[in-house]
């Protein structure tokens, strides 16, 4: 039985208040990939289904409702998905595909609304207030936005409705699958507070293992708890963050813009060089171009790849996929320095050196483990003062203390990006 059904027979908490406001709307393709799939393969329908790769190293990139009552998520490695359940049906990805679906799904978006905010190919934010006096409430665009996703692609789309954008997309993460709930001003605090910690952006296992043993259950435990308290348990940034999202605090706006797949900057040296300090500082400064970038647009990114070249213009590239996205450029650096080292070149001589950023999510709505240690989130902190002293006093105004020595030759004088 469909969300939809659920909420028409009552079964669903339906929560009270005005929707006048609530102008801001979620919406997440639900198992989008395997959904994708099961428009051509009806007879696969009801059964536990993945997307993804057979082979040794292959991942669930997508996962059916049926396929995740066995434990099986995306990210997954196909062999462990295949231990918990031998009968599991998978197919393979056909991207261009998913990129065609999602083209169509964006534009039905669009004619509700041109301000959209695609996060990802299968979800995006939308602010309807223009559209109201055209389409009618938010409960009812929201209804209009799933018949025509249902009608037009064949697809399931779940939507939250709400005030902020965070409450949205908590709401369409409750709603699924196939589903829609809207949250009301005056039941914003209703609907967050009973919700466990672990449902909070920001609150991953170690954050939640040091909230629950300072005896906090639920988000309205945080609420209820002092930010002095939480400061001094996860630090000032994680705690001020917590604080406000457990009262529902959210000033972004929807911002319409199409993500950027992937943020990258590479150089090609005015001479071949073989100076492994130096190719390591070129690694550092292209980190930190990346990083800034990541920052300025908002967004987190979870795969660091870097390009080399060298000097027979043979070109490699090597990727490493992170536990948790970043925006920060030791962590890039590091990662980027690491492939690098792997690569067993060293001496070989280089004509270009690249770092990129990939699998980019918006900065505030991706789940994200607060960093404990501090380490992450210190070397963040830091980086967003150079930032802020940048925009006023010039880029590089505060770099790291290696970049002070004199940098590579460039051939003409600029970046690559």
């Amino acid at each position: 039985m469909s969300r939809r059904q659920l909420e028409r027979d009552g079964v669903l908490p339906q929560l009270p208040g005005d929707d006048t406001d609530c102008h801001v709307l979620h919406a997440d393709m639900d198992a989008f990939f395997a959904s994708v799939e099961l428009r051509s393969r009806p007879d696969l329908r009801g059964k536990p289904l993945v997307v993804g790769g057979r082979n040794g190293r292959g991942v669930v990139l997508a996962a059916t409702y049926e396929a995740r009552r066995f434990g099986i998520h995306s990210a997954m490695p196909m062999s462990r998905a295949l231990r918990l359940c031998p009968t599991l049906e998978v197919l393979s990805p056909q991207h261009s595909r998913y990129t065609e679906v999602s083209h169509g799904v964006m534009e039905i978006f669009r004619s509700i609304t041109p301000t959209v905010e695609p996060l990802s190919v299968d979800e995006a934010f939308l602010d309807v207030a223009g559209a109201q006096r055209r389409l009618g409430s938010p409960r009812q665009i929201a209804e209009l936005i799933r018949a025509r996703v249902a009608d037009e692609q064949g697809l399931p789309c779940s939507v939250g409705v709400a005030t902020t954008k965070f409450i949205a997309k908590l709401a369409s993460s409750r709603a699924k699958p196939d589903g829609m709930l809207v949250v009301p001003r005056e039941s914003v605090l209703a609907f967050l507070h009973p919700l466990p910690i672990g449902a909070l952006w920001g609150v991953g296992e170690k954050t939640e293992q040091v909230l629950t043993r300072l005896g906090m259950r639920t988000i309205g435990d945080i609420a209820a708890t002092p930010e002095s308290t939480l400061v001094s348990a996860v630090g000032p940034a994680a705690g001020s963050h917590l604080h406000a999202l457990a009262w529902g605090r959210d000033e972004r706006r929807v911002d319409p813009h199409e993500p950027e797949r992937s943020i990258g900057a590479e150089e090609t040296f005015g001479h071949d060089i073989d100076d492994v300090a130096a190719i390591r500082r070129e690694l550092l400064r292209l980190s930190q171009r990346c990083a800034t970038r990541l920052r300025a647009a908002g967004q987190v990114g979870r795969t660091v790849s870097i390009k080399v070249r060298f000097a027979d213009f043979t070109t490699i590239t090597r990727s490493k996929t992170l536990s948790e996205p970043t925006d920060v450029a030791r962590v890039i650096y590091d990662t980027a320095s690491g492939l690098h080292h792997a690569l067993g070149r060293d001496g070989a001589l280089l004509r270009l050196v690249g770092v990129r950023v990939e699998g980019l999510s918006d900065a505030f709505a991706t789940p994200h483990q607060l960093d404990l240690s501090g380490s992450a989130d210190d070397w963040r902190a830091a980086e967003q003062a150079a930032d802020r002293a940048a925009a006023r006093f010039g880029r590089g105004v505060v770099r790291p203390a290696v970049l002070v020595e004199r940098e590579p030759q460039r051939d003409d004088g600029r970046d690559q990006t």
